[in-house]
């Protein structure tokens, strides 16, 4: 299901932070949609007064009252019963301006949402344009355990019965914290974030084959979870056959490969989990090396490096 907001649950939430006030369409039914339109961003989700590309939340600020004071009467009806044909999520006066009259009316007439604030007008887009940016955002479910590690958040993958909620408990032991178990979920709030947090429905609790549902909060404390955090890497635990065993280069490199979240490529490691290995220590050091490589630092291609000198000097 796409996201999406109405005009009265934007009001609601914004109302004590921006301190909004209804002057006319008190419905507030009117509701935006996260589509290809609004990732395109044109119309934007908010922005000043548009006539031409109109936003989805118009703000008239001094400049835009007095250009419409600007018209003569016949172009000003005009123009306004155009920005009411565009059906805005809503019209926001700002700095408590006196709401004109005739715009006033228009917004009654056709249900607009009309509100005031006494914020200035730049302050009014980058709250509002951010948080419509933020709740419209795209978003997708993964199954695995998110995890901050490190500082690094980490979302454990595998198959079912591979380890993941044991190795997600022993991590919680070692001093990491649990965002979310089972499905967790992403939002890609920028072009390379993607910040990911638990549902309602599962906060604070992690699933363990033999224990059952655990609550991590109550049994380690506040300090073992965490609401939300942004996804850095991907650990894929796998049951590999013996023919599947790394071998050659690959042991010198580890399998790392990338994965495609949303429109982001996320790092992945890849380990094999095989009777005696301890995973907990594995996945820490996984996060180590990733914080490595992010500072340009790669052992196995220095070590590659390293030999390949070490023959050209015996060649000499």
């Amino acid at each position: 299901m796409n996201a999406s907001i109405s005009a009265a649950e934007l009001f609601d939430r914004q109302r004590d932070r921006l301190g909004l006030r209804r002057l006319a369409g008190q419905s507030g039914e009117r509701r935006v949609v996260e589509s290809v339109d609004t990732l395109a961003r044109r119309p934007s989700l908010a922005g000043y007064l548009n006539a031409i590309y109109p936003n989805k939340v118009q703000i008239l600020g001094t400049e835009e009252l007095a250009w419409l004071d600007g018209l003569d009467s016949r172009l000003r009806w005009e123009t306004i019963e155009k920005i009411m044909q565009f059906r805005p999520l809503a019209l926001v006066i700002s700095k408590d301006q006196p709401c004109p009259e005739d715009l006033r009316i228009a917004a009654e007439e056709s249900d607009t949402p009309l509100w005031t604030s006494p914020h200035r007008g730049h302050e009014l887009l980058n709250h509002l344009q951010y948080h419509l940016a933020r709740t419209l955002a795209p978003r997708i479910t993964m199954h695995g355990v998110f995890m901050e590690i490190y500082s690094i958040g980490v979302l454990i993958t595998g198959e079912s019965g591979s380890g993941k909620s044991e190795l997600a408990l022993e991590l919680v032991t070692r001093g990491h914290r649990l965002v979310a178990d089972d499905a967790p979920e992403f939002t890609q709030i920028a072009p390379d974030v993607l910040d990911g947090t638990c549902p309602e429905m599962l906060q604070d609790l992690l699933e363990v084959r033999g224990l059952g549902v655990l609550n991590i909060r109550q049994m380690f404390g506040d300090t073992a979870v965490k609401n939300n955090k942004y996804l850095r890497l991907i650990v894929h635990l796998t049951k590999p056959s013996v023919d599947a065993l790394p071998a050659g280069i690959e042991r010198l490199t580890g399998d790392n490969t990338m994965r495609r979240v949303l429109d982001l490529d996320v790092p992945m490691t890849t380990l094999p989990v095989m009777p005696g290995r301890n995973l907990a220590v594995l996945a820490e050091a996984a996060t180590r090396l990733h914080s490595l490589r992010m500072k340009g630092l790669d052992p196995a291609a220095a070590f590659i490096a390293r030999h390949s000198n070490f023959l050209e000097r015996g060649e000499s």
